[in-house]
Protein backbone atom coordinates (compact mmCIF):
# COMPACT_ATOMS: atom_id res chain seq x y z
CA UNK A 1 0.00 0.00 0.00
CA UNK A 2 0.88 3.49 -0.67
CA UNK A 3 -0.48 6.35 1.34
CA UNK A 4 -0.83 9.97 0.18
CA UNK A 5 -2.55 12.87 2.42
CA UNK A 6 -2.76 16.06 0.79
CA UNK A 7 -3.61 19.22 2.50
CA UNK A 8 -5.00 22.13 0.45
CA UNK A 9 -5.76 25.73 1.50
CA UNK A 10 -8.58 27.10 -0.39
CA UNK A 11 -8.71 31.27 -1.62
CA UNK A 12 -11.43 32.71 0.59
CA UNK A 13 -14.83 32.51 -1.17
CA UNK A 14 -13.36 29.77 -3.46
CA UNK A 15 -14.80 26.73 -1.71
CA UNK A 16 -18.26 26.56 -2.88
CA UNK A 17 -15.93 26.16 -6.57
CA UNK A 18 -13.76 23.72 -5.84
CA UNK A 19 -15.41 21.23 -3.72
CA UNK A 20 -17.66 19.79 -6.91
CA UNK A 21 -14.81 19.56 -8.90
CA UNK A 22 -12.59 17.77 -5.68
CA UNK A 23 -15.56 15.66 -5.80
CA UNK A 24 -15.61 14.58 -9.15
CA UNK A 25 -11.81 14.21 -9.01
CA UNK A 26 -12.07 12.08 -6.13
CA UNK A 27 -15.08 9.79 -7.49
CA UNK A 28 -13.27 9.17 -11.02
CA UNK A 29 -9.96 7.80 -9.20
CA UNK A 30 -12.19 5.60 -7.03
CA UNK A 31 -14.20 4.40 -9.88
CA UNK A 32 -12.20 4.34 -12.67
CA UNK A 33 -8.23 3.60 -11.55
CA UNK A 34 -7.43 -0.13 -10.91
CA UNK A 35 -4.74 0.81 -8.38
CA UNK A 36 -6.77 3.59 -6.27
CA UNK A 37 -8.37 2.08 -2.90
CA UNK A 38 -9.15 4.94 -1.13
CA UNK A 39 -9.42 8.64 -1.67
CA UNK A 40 -11.68 10.55 1.00
CA UNK A 41 -12.02 14.43 1.27
CA UNK A 42 -12.04 15.97 4.99
CA UNK A 43 -12.92 19.81 5.12
CA UNK A 44 -12.63 21.99 7.86
CA UNK A 45 -13.70 25.94 6.58
CA UNK A 46 -10.86 27.01 3.59
CA UNK A 47 -9.01 23.78 4.21
CA UNK A 48 -9.39 20.46 2.83
CA UNK A 49 -7.71 17.03 3.42
CA UNK A 50 -7.27 14.30 1.23
CA UNK A 51 -6.54 10.87 2.40
CA UNK A 52 -5.51 8.41 -0.56
CA UNK A 53 -4.50 5.07 -0.57
CA UNK A 54 -3.28 2.79 -4.05
CA UNK A 55 -1.67 0.05 -4.43
CA UNK A 56 1.65 1.03 -4.67
CA UNK A 57 3.88 3.85 -6.52
CA UNK A 58 3.58 3.27 -9.78
CA UNK A 59 -0.62 3.17 -9.03
CA UNK A 60 0.09 6.74 -7.45
CA UNK A 61 2.03 8.11 -10.68
CA UNK A 62 -0.71 6.64 -12.97
CA UNK A 63 -2.82 8.96 -10.60
CA UNK A 64 -1.12 12.21 -11.44
CA UNK A 65 -1.03 11.26 -15.12
CA UNK A 66 -5.29 10.55 -15.86
CA UNK A 67 -6.79 13.38 -18.10
CA UNK A 68 -9.36 13.90 -14.92
CA UNK A 69 -6.90 14.70 -12.73
CA UNK A 70 -4.69 17.39 -14.80
CA UNK A 71 -8.32 18.68 -15.95
CA UNK A 72 -9.06 18.95 -12.07
CA UNK A 73 -5.74 20.38 -11.54
CA UNK A 74 -6.29 22.56 -14.41
CA UNK A 75 -9.49 24.15 -13.28
CA UNK A 76 -8.77 24.50 -9.56
CA UNK A 77 -4.85 25.87 -8.97
CA UNK A 78 -6.00 29.51 -9.26
CA UNK A 79 -8.08 28.86 -6.52
CA UNK A 80 -5.81 27.74 -4.06
CA UNK A 81 -3.38 29.44 -1.64
CA UNK A 82 -1.40 26.48 -0.72
CA UNK A 83 -0.80 22.46 -1.29
CA UNK A 84 1.20 20.17 1.08
CA UNK A 85 1.67 16.58 -0.40
CA UNK A 86 3.22 13.69 1.89
CA UNK A 87 3.99 10.13 0.78
CA UNK A 88 3.68 7.08 2.74
CA UNK A 89 5.40 3.85 1.23
CA UNK A 90 5.40 2.29 4.12
CA UNK A 91 1.93 0.93 6.04
CA UNK A 92 2.29 -0.67 9.02
CA UNK A 93 -0.49 -2.57 11.02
Amino acid sequence: MYVVTVTIQVKPGQMAAFLPKMTENARLSRETEVGCQQFDICRDGDTVFLYEVYDDRAAFDAHLATTHFQTFMGQVDAMLVDKALVCYPEVIR
